[in-house]
């Protein structure tokens, strides 16, 4: 250990680990409860664009893919929101377009070359540069301020837009916001990770997370856990393997994911017998009101008669305020 950290390119190595190891998770959380697991997939195919023109114009082939896939995923965001039946026609024509006009523009660059290329699908610990390390310091700071910040926010289009819309958030805005940050988070981790690889970090540690949590607050806070955990450990196995660190991290999550799948039955039995021993109150341990004269038994003073408790008036049954809706904007 004492040896590995004595080189300044692991040390960089590292540092990015824990970066992109928190930074994934933080919205691979709201993509895997928008059932968009793969988005970040798409992502990386669309990167390969931006790498690619960073190798012709010889710049920095991080920034130019941060704008290549900001465009991509406010392209996608379009298509999504639209609900046209052939948007994912569309969509494959973006991904897969995307990887053949990278593979083109870095064939026709003076960089060309398998190793250059390698380096960002599948991730190398010797190419983080200091330059690199500061920008994927700044990208993933703005990554987890949003997430994190906009927690709630987030959370409730995620659930149901319908009712986010209903409570005067701007859904729109929103969903934009948050296809920009998966974009950004692509470009963060394509060093640590790879393009191919990047959507796995972004998922993986959120699935596994969800197997021993109950909420969506734990659920953020274990996944980016483990996404540091898996990511330190799989940099290090790639220095004394000597092996790409892009599939080491995923295998690594991959397993964790496994043990904690086999931890999970365990767990609910317990929780389910603990349930079944303390159900809790009865219902005749709640004192409740007085009825008024002319009042059905149960309505509340303030209900219209017929009304079902919780709903607006004036709206149907779907629109009432259930105690899930409400707990979900309340974590």
């Amino acid at each position: 250990m004492t040896e590995m950290l004595s080189y300044d390119f692991m040390q960089r190595a590292l540092l990015a680990a824990v970066l992109v190891g928190i930074t994934a998770p933080a919205v691979g959380i709201y993509l895997v409860q928008r059932r968009q697991a793969l988005m970040g997939d798409g992502m990386g195919h669309v990167a390969m664009t931006g790498v690619g023109l960073g190798f012709i114009f010889q710049t920095s082939p991080v920034w130019m893919a941060v704008l290549v896939c900001v465009l991509g995923a406010v392209t996608m965001e379009l298509v999504r929101s639209r609900g046209n039946q052939r948007g994912d026609i569309a969509l494959a024509m973006l991904f897969y377009g995307g990887m053949a006009c990278g593979k083109l523009l870095v064939s026709l660059s003076a960089q060309a070359g398998a190793g250059s290329l390698e380096s960002y699908l599948w991730g190398s610990i010797l190419t983080v540069a200091p330059t690199d390390l500061i920008t994927i310091a700044v990208l993933g700071a703005v990554v987890v301020a949003v997430t994190v910040g906009l927690r709630r926010q987030l959370f409730a289009i995620c659930q149901d837009e319908d009712f986010a819309r209903v409570t005067g958030l701007p859904v729109r805005t929103l969903n934009l916001l948050l296809a920009v940050m998966a974009a950004v988070t692509v470009t963060v981790a394509m060093r640590v990770v790879g393009l191919l690889l990047v959507s796995a970090l972004v998922v993986v540690p959120v699935v596994a997370a969800q197997q021993l949590t109950r909420s969506f607050a734990a659920t953020q806070a274990a996944s980016i856990a483990l996404g540091v955990v898996v990511s330190l450990a799989g940099v290090t196995g790639s220095y004394h393997l000597n092996v790409p660190s892009g599939p080491a991290i995923v295998l690594l999550a991959i397993a964790v994911f496994a043990v904690f799948s086999l931890l999970a039955a365990p767990l609910a039995r317990r929780r389910h017998r603990r349930g079944v021993a303390d159900p809790g109150p009865k219902v005749c341990d709640v004192a409740l009101p007085e009825p008024v004269p002319g009042q059905s038994p149960g309505q509340s003073p303030n209900q219209i008669p017929g009304q079902i408790p919780g709903q607006i008036p004036g709206r149907g049954s779907s629109d009432a305020i259930t105690p899930e809706r409400g707990a979900g904007l309340a974590q």
